[in-house]
């Protein structure tokens, strides 16, 4: 998200412009991440969240509706920080999503990427060092994303 904040604070870039129905920006905007708790981390491969009900379960895209795939042949899952949808199948996108901890190729075309971290590795960092539930990968101590800022995109182009 273009500025995301934790405590360490971040920064995200958008591919707005090649994800047409893929508009978390709007989510952003209204506030709905706010509060959203980081609810699976699994060290070496991603860390999620965008569930206001902390489940991981929960989760509505901008429509009220779960939303297509929208897959581009030049967004990878290719480096640390990637910014991606998650789902529960083809096809099943709501609000969920997720940043990898490292090159995930497996991901590619099954996940649709919308971003990159750009700004704030440190929080990410962060994020991979906590304790978590063995079996569930939830995190031992909540960590939530307490503001969204929007602000001008340097990678939308």
């Amino acid at each position: 998200m273009c500025g995301k904040s934790m405590d360490a604070g971040g920064s995200c870039g958008l591919w707005q412009n090649r994800t047409g129905k893929l508009l978390p920006g709007t989510l952003c905007a209204s506030d709905y991440y706010n509060g959203c708790l980081f609810h699976r981390n699994i060290k070496g491969f991603i860390v999620q969240t965008g569930d206001p009900t902390g489940t991981g379960k929960g989760g509505n895209s901008i429509w009220g509706k779960k939303f297509d795939d929208e897959f581009r042949e030049e967004l990878k899952h290719n480096t640390r920080g990637i910014v991606s949808m998650a789902n529960n199948g083809p096809n099943t996108n709501g609000s969920q999503f997720f940043f990898t901890y490292g090159e995930q190729p497996h991901l590619d075309l099954k996940y649709t990427v919308f971003g990159r971290i750009i700004d704030g590795f440190e929080a990410l960092d962060d994020l991979e060092k906590m304790a978590v539930n063995p079996k569930t990968f939830k995190p031992l101590t909540e960590v939530r994303i307490t503001s969204v800022t929007i602000h001008a995109n340097p990678i939308a182009g």
